[in-house]
């Protein structure tokens, strides 16, 4: 039973009018500026880790994803090719003096 002298305050809802919420278009806003300053160690660094984090998530049994691609397997190969083009483009970029390494 709750104490009849506390008050519990009223909270504010603010969302975006069109019904989604603001803060993933923040997240969205940050993993682009991190990309757009580190390019191709910002995608090994976020591909990697969706990776690893779908192959753990797969072997504990999620066969279905809310991802657009939907199949795990098909998000696998996606983050798989990613994360081989980061490292492509990590490399290119260090061997032609990119980031002054």
């Amino acid at each position: 039973m709750s104490d009849p002298r506390q008050v519990v305050p009223e909270r504010l809802q603010v969302e975006d009018p069109r019904g989604g919420d603001p803060l993933r278009l923040c997240v969205f806003a940050t993993v682009c500026l991190l990309g757009w300053l580190l390019g191709p160690l910002a995608v090994l660094v976020f591909a990697g880790l969706g990776f690893s984090g779908y192959l753990r998530a797969r072997r504990a049994g999620l066969l279905r994803s809310r991802c657009l691609l939907g199949d795990t397997r098909v998000v696998l190969v996606y983050l798989g090719v990613l994360t081989v083009l980061a490292v492509l483009g990590f490399a290119w970029r260090v061997t032609q003096g990119g980031w002054g390494l």
